[in-house]
């Protein structure tokens, strides 16, 4: 399936002509109809000639100085006659200028105008007094990258991309403005950027064509779509977009999911920015989750139990509705595998004890799940004080971290981020106590076979792996948010394929 018509902007940037040209061809191959080439990147001379033969689509030149986030070295005189050069070869359908010196560079032929403006250190107070004098460039597209330091400066150029008068590419930079660079498609934005090699660090935030294809469906994107997203702080390791636009698109809803990357203590204000959008419902996640449950004016009582949400969904006024799905998912990702023992081995859950190692909001949900569930909890954590308040909460013992290897236990459930991507060579107990026929359930799920559960099934344990409870918990947000009933044998499959290193998150059908 394409990227959807010229919508993407695909920008290469490479030091070497060879590598340029090989990347020229890749991007078209893998569905690249607009290109950027940031003619700043090269160590030696443009030699435009030499690129001509690979032109299979309209292109766009950007020679972009040091202090707008490019790397050219020359002085700026040298800069503005090789962007003439650029303007008068014939291989450029646009040239991209800074709004300084748009009025130094005049129209030639049929060349069209990006008048852009970069801001790598933050969204100025006097946005909007900048674009007035942009808008009085001669240009045929207006570019705004500004770096966003809160949620509010997402919002603000949201706002000014929503109002543009002429076409207008806004959108800020860095992790917390990702879910501008797509929304900026939803307000009326005439393409957005996607880095071809997202490693050559072309700009903060920039995604790849690949995630284009694979996770943002990018060619449904309009103004009537709605919003869902994850919110948390750090989200690289989330795979909650691939799996909730998959499923959206399996299940026919117009509706796009993004990464809302929001610090800790800002999430009340975050969800205040982002009413405007709006974004009709969150998947809650570290370090936000109890920060949650407060903000809702609605609560399930597995929040009121827990203290702890997973999902938020917004209300017709407005307000929000939270609810655990982690909760739930944890108990049945237990009872099921419980249920699926042989015979002779079959054993109820409340006769099981169980170790719970964090007392963070996952671990919440799971002790108050199983306490009602009747098994004998112990908790330990590196934070004593949260492991005696949720022991008070679920009537159960508290066991100081360095003792947590003294215990006897048939399920050990670890809620920790030990052993989470990008630490994988670490886990939070010794493997002395994987004793064969214990159940070790961890709920990480990137990777999926963390070191805790490799080593559990080399030593004989039964094993549960995050997938199991993150599909779950995704899929009671699916039907909160969609009405939808999502099948959970596709979502893992969606999920173990993301997980592939073989495949590096690919979905051989794509996703745009």
């Amino acid at each position: 399936m394409g990227l959807g018509a010229d919508r993407v902007l695909v920008v290469i940037g490479r030091t070497r002509h060879k590598m340029v040209m090989a990347e020229l061809q890749e991007a078209v191959k893998r569905g690249g109809k607009f290109i950027e080439l940031r003619l700043d990147f090269l160590a030696k001379a443009v030699d435009f000639k030499r690129l001509a033969p690979l032109k299979l689509c309209p292109w766009v030149a950007t020679l972009r100085r040091v202090t707008d986030g490019g790397r050219f070295s020359g002085t700026e005189q040298e800069r503005q006659i090789i962007i003439r050069q650029a303007i008068v070869s014939g291989v450029f359908e646009w040239i991209d200028l800074e709004m300084d010196i748009a009025a130094s560079i005049p129209r030639f032929g049929q060349v069209k105008r990006i008048i852009s403006y970069h801001n790598l250190t933050e969204t100025p107070a006097n946005l909007e007094d900048i674009y007035a004098d942009m808008l009085s460039k001669d240009g045929d597209v207006y570019k705004i990258a500004v770096l966003a330091q809160t949620p509010t400066d997402v919002t603000r150029i949201l706002n000014l991309q929503r109002t543009a008068p002429k076409p207008t590419v806004a959108f800020c930079m860095g992790d917390i403005g990702q879910p501008s660079r797509f929304l900026a498609l939803k307000y009326g934005a005439p393409w957005i950027y996607a880095a071809f090699n997202k490693e050559r660090g072309i700009a903060p935030g920039l995604p790849s064509l690949e995630e284009f294809k694979t996770t943002y469906p990018v060619r449904l994107i309009h103004p009537g779509i709605k919003v869902f997203g994850v919110v948390g702080d750090p989200l690289g390791h989330s795979l909650s977009p691939i799996l909730h636009n998959h499923m959206y698109q399996r299940l026919k809803v117009d509706a796009i999911y993004l990464p809302f990357r929001v610090p800790r203590g800002q999430f009340p204000q975050a969800v205040e920015a982002y009413a405007g959008i709006p974004v009709e419902g969150y998947s809650v996640t570290i370090p936000h989750k109890e920060a949650a449950a407060q903000l809702a004016r609605d609560k399930e009582l597995m929040v009121e139990a827990t203290g702890a949400a997973n999902t938020l969904v917004r209300r017709d006024d407005g307000q929000f509705i939270a609810t655990n799905s982690d909760y739930t998912a944890a108990r049945d990702s237990i009872k099921t595998h419980l249920a699926g023992r042989p015979p002779e081995a079959t054993r109820e859950i409340s006769q099981c004890a169980v170790l719970i190692l964090g007392a963070g909001g996952v671990a919440r949900a799971v002790a108050h799940a199983l306490h009602r569930e009747g098994c004998q909890l112990t908790i330990s954590s590196r934070t004593p004080e949260r492991s005696h308040k949720l022991a008070e909460e679920v009537k159960c013992k508290t066991l100081d971290w360095h003792a947590r290897h003294s215990i006897f236990f048939d399920i050990l459930i670890n809620c920790t981020p030990v052993g989470m991507h990008p630490n994988v060579d670490e886990a939070p107990v010794h493997f002395s106590v994987l004793k064969p026929g214990v159940l070790v359930f961890d709920t990480i799920y990137n990777p999926e076979t963390t070191l805790l559960i490799r080593e559990a099934r080399a030593r004989g344990c039964e094993t549960i792996t995050g997938v199991d409870m993150f599909v779950r918990q995704a899929a009671r947000q699916i039907e909160l948010f969609t009405g939808h009933d999502p099948d959970l044998a596709v979502m893992r499959e969606i999920v173990r394929k993301a997980l592939s290193p073989l495949t590096h998150g690919r979905d051989d059908e794509g996703i745009v």
